[in-house]
């Protein structure tokens, strides 16, 4: 089995160029590669779908304890031949300045061999010490190998035998400077990879490069190892009801896993467009609006008043409903857009979004409930990621948010027996009891429904 972890120094460094060039490249060698994202992040597995076709997978030691990831990556590796993980930030940034949850701490617990990619810009000799204080920092680094990323040949040849004599690391390959690996950003990182123009071929450009300029038989014997794991696979769960799902560019931020636990506590998820779709799909129990965007296509929206308003009845009537960050400003009264231009949303929730000039309340949080609801119990606590430039007139007062490490906190949320809606993300896929009593809510509801228009027939 062919298993890599892609760290680097810094944000920055070229990660995602070199994991998706390096998927492509292990696709075209029949490897049937599969990828994971270390961390709360849902743009890069979009990268690493575009290459693969299949699913990627987030690995987060915040949101997810250390036995469940475990299962998750030993379940979603089953039936592939490599696994290419890609890192988080610094190699060792975890939560606040402590190496908690960050792709250190997550080869560690998988113990996954380590591929440093590094910028050598500006620097020489100096880069073997930084290199060997990253291979010192921890008792195990798990530091195998060096990849040289925006490197011209030149000075690749001039660098590999000094960085391997200096640090006793393998220097693996390069890639010179290419406009195919400059991705641009957008205020929540990269813009989504449906939004790149010529994604693919870019990348084919970037994995034609790389086995060129990497010792590939070198590489894969590096990083093959007997795992000595057991693969894992899970039968399919016939679906006990169905739960409707915003799916378009407006709301694309969703976590595979989360998915997953809904479908094995027995969802069939539905997908539409809020903003192409004039009616909700039929006999649903249950609607899971995630985050996205929806402050590009605020106009869109707005404009398909007939779903915004059948959406708005059946969450004031109760159907099942899970909205974060953007599926909660979709709830609001008005969204501002990125020009300033307000536009009426679904009308079930106090307030009107608006933008910010900086991050709101980024980062890690726990969540703690103040009542029972759809999915908490009252006083239990949850795990959650925020992210986002916008901000609401209401953020709600269902939970208390306090921050893992300065202890900052504050209210927020709607919560109730058929409703949550807030910023934070919510991760399922570490927390199924969530998903278990979402799926059991929308197929009460749903038997509800039937049984009323079982009446009215007869």
């Amino acid at each position: 089995m062919f298993e890599i972890l892609i760290a680097a120094p810094a944000s920055g460094s070229g990660k995602t160029a070199v994991t998706c060039a390096l998927l492509a490249a292990l696709s075209k060698r029949g490897l049937f590669p599969c990828a994971f994202k270390c961390g709360p992040d849902y743009i890069d597995p979009m990268f690493h779908r575009t290459v693969l076709g299949v699913e990627s997978h987030n690995l987060d030691l915040f949101l997810c304890e250390k036995d469940r990831l475990q299962t998750l990556y030993t379940r979603f590796r089953t039936g592939h031949q490599a696994v290419v993980c890609e890192g988080v930030m610094g190699f060792y940034d975890g939560v606040g300045m402590t190496d908690r949850a960050s792709a250190w701490e997550i080869a560690s617990l998988l113990k996954l061999p380590v591929l440093l990619v590094v910028r050598p810009k500006g620097v020489s000799l100096t880069l073997a010490a930084q290199i060997k204080g990253l291979c010192q920092f921890r008792p195990d680094s798990r530091i195998a190998g060096i990849f040289l990323n925006d490197c011209s040949p030149m000075l690749f040849a001039s660098l590999a035998p000094m960085l391997e004599r200096e640090t006793g690391l393998p220097v693996v390959g390069y890639l010179p400077h290419m406009e195919e690996a400059a991705f641009e950003s957008r205020h929540l990182g990269l813009y989504t990879a449906g939004e790149i123009d010529g994604l693919q071929q870019r990348i084919e450009v970037l994995a034609c490069k790389l086995e060129e300029t990497t010792d590939m038989g070198r590489l894969l014997a590096l990083f093959s190892r007997d795992t000595g794991i057991t693969d894992t696979s899970i039968s399919p769960v016939k679906p006990v009801v169905r739960i409707g799902i915003a799916q378009d560019e407006a709301f694309c931020f969703t976590y595979a896993e989360s998915l997953s636990a809904l479908t094995d506590a027995g969802a069939e998820l539905i997908p539409f467009s809020p903003m192409r779709d004039t009616a909700l799909p039929e006999n649903l129990g249950g609607l899971y609006l995630p985050g996205g965007y929806p402050e590009l296509y605020a106009r869109e929206l707005s404009e398909n008043t007939a779903l915004r308003q059948q959406i708005c009845k059946a969450v004031t009537d109760g159907l099942p409903t899970v909205a974060e960050c953007g599926g909660f400003l979709y709830l609001g009264q008005q969204l501002e857009d990125s020009q300033g231009v307000n536009y009426p949303m679904a009308g079930v929730l106090p307030g009107t979004a608006q933008r910010q000039q900086r991050l709101v309340r980024f980062g890690y949080t726990t969540l703690t409930a103040r009542q029972d609801s759809l999915l908490f119990e009252k006083g239990e606590q949850i795990p959650v990621h925020e992210f986002h430039y916008w901000d609401s007139t209401h953020n709600g007062e269902d939970f208390e948010a306090i921050k893992p490490v300065t202890g900052k906190s504050w209210t927020c949320g709607f919560a109730g027996p058929s409703l949550y809606a807030a910023f934070p993300h919510l991760y399922l896929g570490g927390n199924t009891r969530l998903a278990e009593r979402f799926v059991k809510a929308a197929a009460v509801y749903a038997a509800r429904c039937s049984a009323r228009e079982d009446k009215k027939e007869e």
